[in-house]
């Protein structure tokens, strides 16, 4: 469940994992959508270094929020609301084929209408 921030971390390895946690990314989710490995997002969150520069409007990009805001320099917005890791698959499956998403949808539809057999069964 996608996690309040509560003021700003003055240490940008904080923050980026508190920002991380907000936006409902683990490490590995946060690594893939920047195309990079878990082990570099692990080792910008525990050390005090700014990952590249070129990273920096990426990261906040996939996070929801301004690169000043991830560079602490302005206080991240308490109104936004994070993205959920649901949001983040159904973009994902508008950006393939129409064969996929077509097969995609039937199987989504298949657990759907499956779900609403239980309950009418238990109900």
């Amino acid at each position: 469940m996608p996690r309040k921030i509560s003021g700003h971390a003055t240490d940008f390895g904080e923050r980026l994992t508190a920002l991380r946690k907000a936006a409902g990314f683990t490490q590995v989710e946060l690594a893939n959508e920047l195309g990079v490995t878990q082990r570099m997002i692990s080792y910008y969150e525990s050390h005090a270094e700014h990952p590249p520069a070129n990273l920096i409007p990426r990261m906040a990009r996939a996070l929801g929020i301004s690169a000043d805001e991830l560079l602490g320099i302005k206080p991240v917005k308490k109104s936004r609301q994070p993205d959920t890791r649901l949001q983040r698959r159904l973009q994902q499956i508008e950006k393939m084929g129409t064969k996929e998403k077509r097969r995609v949808m039937q199987l989504l539809d298949t657990f759907i209408e499956n779900e609403q057999l239980k309950r009418k069964a238990n109900g």
